[in-house]
């Protein structure tokens, strides 16, 4: 009919969520680590997730990858590694460009807030299973 515009698929229409790509960094495979349950948590509201860990293997759906794989447009990396692992990671997360970068509890670290700060990325300290379910990720 003049004046309608056809109905697009789901799969077309971006949504704030959906444009929310969001790289758990420090992925494990056991159920009772929290990054196992954040990438569920993520998956459930329906964020799109990408995983990297130390082992390959797969989380609600999702590939953990290892390494240090090259991923387009990531808006969020939430850590999940402590400070004392993160420096081999430095150059990989800032690669990725990502919009905002979450510090999880107990990985907190300056100089890569710092750097992060310096690119342009936004830092925040807090705990991204909170976030989800308060409604503010």
């Amino acid at each position: 009919m003049p004046g309608f515009l056809p109905l697009q698929r789901k799969t077309e229409i971006m949504t704030p969520k959906s444009q929310k790509h969001t790289l758990v960094l420090g992925a494990s495979l056991n159920p009772s680590r929290f990054s196992n349950i954040c990438i569920h948590e993520l998956v459930d509201n329906d964020f799109p997730v990408t995983a990297v860990g130390l082992r390959e293997g797969e989380v609600a759906g999702v590939q953990i990858l290892k390494g240090m794989p090259q991923i387009e447009g990531i808006h969020t990396v939430t850590l999940y590694l402590g400070p004392q692992n993160q420096p081999q990671f430095y150059e990989y997360i800032l690669s990725l460009k990502p919009v905002r970068l979450i510090f999880n509890p107990g990985t907190g670290n300056d100089e890569l807030a710092s750097l992060a700060e310096k690119q342009g990325i936004k830092v925040e300290n807090k705990c991204t299973l909170l976030m989800i379910s308060g409604g503010y990720f």
